[in-house]
């Protein structure tokens, strides 16, 4: 269960997101985490000491996972991981960072928002 700090967070980070020009996003911290255990748990961890971690996430610049070599392409991205970003990458991650191996795009604006919403609970 997310405790009502973290969701004041996610808040604060959808509400900074949407002033920004980013899209409206859901905020279902709850149904984001059932999406990434299904879709990207093969790939990705939630918590340090797997890689590439997803914990701290958010705010991070893209490629810099601690204990993870990623790919040239994301390391040279530029990018730091805003909900933004990630939104835009979850879309279509080839579009974003040409060359990147991150092979699923989320096609759905929810499902994307739901990730996100989940990914900003995690902290390193």
């Amino acid at each position: 269960m997310i405790s009502i700090a973290r969701s004041l967070l996610v808040a604060t980070i959808f509400v900074a997101a949407l002033s920004a020009g980013a899209p409206a996003l859901a905020t279902d911290a709850a149904k984001g985490a059932q999406l990434v255990q299904a879709h990207c748990n093969m790939c990705h961890s939630p918590e340090a000491g797997a890689a590439p971690a997803l914990d701290g996430v958010v705010g991070r610049k893209a490629g810099t996972a601690a204990g993870y070599p990623a790919s040239t392409a994301l390391k040279g991205s530029g990018l730091t991981w805003t909900p933004a970003n990630l939104d835009a990458f979850l879309a279509d991650p080839a579009k974003l960072v040409p060359g990147t191996v991150m092979p699923n795009p989320f096609v759905t604006p929810a499902d994307r928002g739901d990730i996100i919403a989940y990914l900003a609970t995690l902290k390193p």
